[in-house]
């Protein structure tokens, strides 16, 4: 069982580049890549072209503006830039005014000590000094430390996707997405809107449920992996098997049937490589499968856990479509037909007949022993 804190790590680890997410971006299905990432994997490919997932490999549509239309990963973001926190927080800032006016020499440049929040600037004592007395009103100046950085993170979390300056509170039914109380009076007057934290606490049980009712399925897939398995470890003993008596009975005929016996061994191989193929395909569903299912259940519990009710209002929608498409999809009903080659001997003394060995039959379908 993983713990919480190794969940993080991987819902903040960029599936390609294995590093910590920079400018996260979800796709349809929820996985989460590096904006960077996504460029180089689909550089060849154009807006508007059908792509693969890199993880689950469900197609999707690049958007007509390219990779970067794709929606920014806001709950992702907030969980790097908590750890980013995590990760500074013993590390020294330098004044960024000071560092702007003495590029030639960075050794005489001072320790950042405020955060102006107004003006999103680390400063050092002198520099802070203006900014508590401005004509038009003193900026939020607070001393550096990784309480500071949480409240920004906070701020980001909330802002609103179309008026950066104003915090989200209100939850539009209708569009089914956050906004500000300016995009309510202006873009959603006449829509049905909700504080946020009554739409998350409506939507935590159903998430809850949807979250539980994949994590049910992923024991099917895995009980019906294993079986494929022992079914595929039937079908090489058992072509192994057929492939002894096939040589036995044509070494009974000597040379005169040795052609005939070599077109046998081929049919017995192709007929064992042909199930195990198919085998390896079914077991390849069934993986993609639990990927899709496992990471689902895993965000969707962080998610409840760790994120806030504008984060869960912000994926609740998404979660409730992917949850519907992966309960949908029974991938169970793909199953693999383990074939039951055997092997019927011709009368040795009837060497004038065509067929001298015998026959190979692939009974693809019928389980092995029937």
């Amino acid at each position: 069982m993983a713990t919480a804190a190794s969940v993080t790590v991987d819902l903040t680890t960029c599936p390609i580049c294995l590093n910590l997410f920079d400018n996260p971006k979800s796709l349809p299905c929820l996985h989460a890549f590096c904006l960077k990432c996504l460029q180089d994997y689909f550089k060849d490919k154009c807006p508007e072209n059908e792509v693969s997932c890199p993880m689950c490999r469900k197609e999707f549509q690049i958007p007509s503006e390219g990779l970067d239309g794709l929606q920014h990963h806001f709950f992702i973001q907030r969980l790097v830039d908590v750890q980013k926190v995590f990760s500074n927080d013993s590390e020294k800032f330098l004044c960024e005014v000071c560092s702007e006016e003495s590029k030639n020499n960075s050794s005489k440049i001072p320790v950042a000590t405020v955060y102006c929040i107004d003006c999103d600037q680390k400063l050092c004592e002198q520099c802070s000094r203006p900014h508590k007395r401005w004509k038009g009103g003193a900026h939020q100046v607070k001393p550096l430390g990784a309480e500071v950085e949480q409240e920004l993170i906070q701020l980001r979390a909330s802002s609103c996707d179309k008026h950066k300056e104003e915090q989200v509170k209100l939850y539009c039914s209708d569009c089914k997405e956050n906004i500000c109380l300016m995009c309510s009076a202006i873009r959603h007057r006449n829509h049905n809107s909700v504080e946020i934290l009554e739409a998350a606490d409506n939507y935590r049980p159903r998430i809850n449920d949807d979250g539980n009712a994949v994590l049910s399925n992923v024991e099917a897939v895995r009980q019906q992996m294993e079986q494929t398995k022992q079914d595929a470890a039937i079908v090489r003993n058992e072509a192994g098997n057929v492939k002894k008596f096939v040589s036995a009975t044509g070494n009974k005929i000597k040379r005169l049937i040795d052609n005939q016996v070599s077109d046998l061994l081929k049919e017995v191989n192709l007929a064992s490589s042909k199930s195990l193929k198919q085998a390896a395909s079914v077991n390849e569903t069934y993986q993609l499968a639990l990927i899709s299912m496992e990471s689902f259940h895993t965000y969707s519990r962080e998610l409840l856990d760790k994120g806030r009710p504008s984060d869960i209002t912000r994926a609740a929608c998404q979660l409730r479509d992917r949850a519907a498409e992966l309960l949908n999809s029974d991938v169970t009903a793909v199953k693999y037909h383990p074939p039951h080659v055997t092997f019927t001997p011709a009368d040795a003394t009837q060497i004038k007949r065509l067929i001298l060995v015998g026959k190979v039959r692939d009974n693809t379908g019928n389980k092995p022993g029937t």
